[in-house]
């Protein structure tokens, strides 16, 4: 039998953009994250399920909406009765340039009624924060700077509108750097693009990611564009305290 949610109180996060936030980090991590009753995921295919770390072979594979939602509940976020909700949005290899992303296309879209449908469970479920990572394809398809702002500032600002929530707070991070510095040229114009993004708008934040290893770094598999497993916890932890900081907690 299929479970009624309609009885359950969400506080909602959108996880959107590509493979980071999607999430492909491999290797040994501290904390391996335990299913629980409290932490759900709404998938692209609109189902429900608990949320939970990725068996895919002989590895586990994380993403960074759990270290968030251990934070978030961790420290108080999460209010008596009410339960989380991860929408997750985010699709590997997508982008702007390549007509994923904007406010006219499929994956934009389907973020957009999946976060309709996560509010239209319950008339108290309410949305919390929109994390997103994204950037790699558009860097490599030579999106401008001025064509990124212009892209993320239109996808921003058309949820909210669209959600009544004015002030929703909005969190990127920076490239994998293994990745980055190999491809400096190309990033650079994209990664600006975002932190101007961040900086000119009250309810958003941007961080450095400089530290953290990729899965190459890890485990050697010649992985160098995303963040391994453990750099996603410790990833994770930094959005909520983003999160933090935007709404002043």
């Amino acid at each position: 039998m299929l479970k009624d949610f309609s009885k359950d109180e969400f506080d909602i996060i959108i996880q959107a953009g590509q493979s980071n936030s999607e999430g492909c980090g491999v290797g040994i991590a501290e904390k391996p994250f335990t299913p629980n009753g409290d932490v759900w995921y709404l998938n692209n295919d609109f189902t429900i399920s608990p949320a939970r770390e990725l068996v895919v072979g002989n590895e586990i594979v994380s993403n960074f909406s759990l270290s968030f939602a251990e934070e978030y509940i961790g420290r108080g976020r999460l209010k008596n009765g009410r339960k989380l909700l991860i929408v997750r949005a985010a699709v590997g290899g997508t982008g702007f340039s390549d007509k994923r992303w904007g406010i006219d296309d499929d994956l934009f879209l389907r973020m957009m009624e999946m976060t309709k449908t996560a509010l239209s469970l319950n008339p108290k479920n309410r949305l919390a924060a929109l994390l997103w990572h994204q950037g790699e394809t558009d860097a490599l398809n030579g999106v401008t700077h001025k064509g990124y702002v212009a892209n993320l500032t239109t996808l921003i600002n058309r949820v909210r509108e669209t959600f009544d929530c004015r002030d929703l707070p909005f969190i990127a991070a920076d490239f994998v750097s293994e990745w980055k510095n190999d491809n400096l040229q190309v990033c650079i114009p994209i990664i600006q693009a975002i932190k101007e993004v961040c900086a000119n708008d009250g309810h958003a934040r941007f961080f450095e990611t400089s530290d953290l290893q990729s899965n190459n770094q890890r485990t050697g598999n010649g992985d160098t564009i995303h963040f391994c497993r453990e750099a996603l916890n410790i990833l994770g932890v930094r959005y909520f305290n983003a999160y933090c900081e935007i709404v002043s907690y």
